[in-house]
């Protein structure tokens, strides 16, 4: 019951965030086009294509999500958990796409010589609005994503976090242009683009990582180690071993104990094993517990 409800409050986390992150790009790609249509600002009117990528990988990163959460069934016996880093790569492929359009733009109005016109002031208005924007966005979503422990949400919150530096960006190019400094508006769009393919770069190394099944980190092992040697009767424990499965991982352990225990009594042992780790250690969602003689040191095969 602990873990069905623990379940439902990270579905209620999940769908407010991609929500919350929709709703507020669609608000950002809206003005940042018409603003900078208005103004003339190149840099401004290529955040608008990155706000409105940002729109559907949010929409990406609700519905890994959601197929996240699906249960195990016999197909999938661990549940459906690498949905979710599977959705962070395709962000990735979103992000670089972005980086293409942003580049192709300014080189069009580079060799057309659209791009050396100063843009309007209002298109500095539009970027602080942006940079306080984005910056709630972010927060929001790496802390709820870093909270349920999803890799999509956390990669949709990586995309939002671009968006404050671009602005940042487009804010100094703007008025730089108002000083005669034309050519740091289409600049400042370059900049936004390796921005872009940076963040595309990190995200999907981190995403491979978790399909490559890379431990989060140490502590989780140390984490593992010391709730189990709280049961009564453990004597040790070794060969633990993390499979990372999205925003869950599943830990197979081997516990030492007496020789002289009764198989019924090292079971039930095992049993309060595993109910100790999947009660506390948050991330680890199923446990698998093996046996053996603490008096007798354990073969390699027993640790695989």
């Amino acid at each position: 019951m602990l873990l069905e409800n623990q379940d439902d409050l990270r579905e209620r986390i999940g769908r407010k965030a991609s929500t919350v992150a929709i709703v507020g790009n669609i608000f950002l790609t809206i003005f940042n086009f018409v603003i900078g249509t208005l103004s003339g600002s190149s840099a401004l009117i290529a955040e608008s294509a990155h706000t409105l990528s940002d729109v559907l990988t949010s929409l990406i990163a609700f519905v890994g999500f959601k197929i996240g959460m699906k249960p195990a069934d016999d197909d999938h016996q661990y549940g459906h958990g690498r949905a979710e880093p599977l959705v962070g790569l395709v962000i990735v492929v979103f992000l670089v796409f972005v980086a293409y359009e942003i580049l192709s733009g300014v080189y069009i109005k580079l060799i057309s010589g659209n791009a050396l016109v100063a843009p309007d002031l209002i298109a500095a208005g539009m970027a602080l609005v942006g940079i306080l924007t984005n910056v709630v966005l972010t927060k929001y979503l790496l802390s709820a994503g870093e909270k349920i422990h999803s890799p999509a949400i956390i990669a949709d919150g990586q995309h939002q976090k671009v968006d404050i530096f671009s602005c940042i960006a487009i804010f100094v190019g703007v008025l730089g242009s108002q000083l005669g400094y034309t050519f740091l508006d289409p600049l400042v769009a370059i900049i936004i683009a390796l921005i872009v393919i940076k963040t595309a770069i990190q995200l999907g190394i981190d995403n491979v990582n978790i399909l490559m099944g890379k431990v989060p980190s140490n502590d989780i092992i140390k984490e593992i180690e010391s709730k189990s040697m709280k049961v009564s009767g453990v004597k040790g424990v070794h060969g633990i071993r993390i499979n990372p499965m999205g925003p869950y991982c599943s830990v197979v352990l081997h516990i030492e104990l007496s020789g002289e225990l009764k198989l019924k009594e090292a079971h039930v042992i095992a049993h309060n094993v595993e109910h100790e780790i999947l009660t506390n250690v948050s991330l680890i969602k199923i446990a698998t517990v093996h046996v053996c003689p603490h008096e007798e040191e354990c073969g390699t095969e027993d640790s695989l």
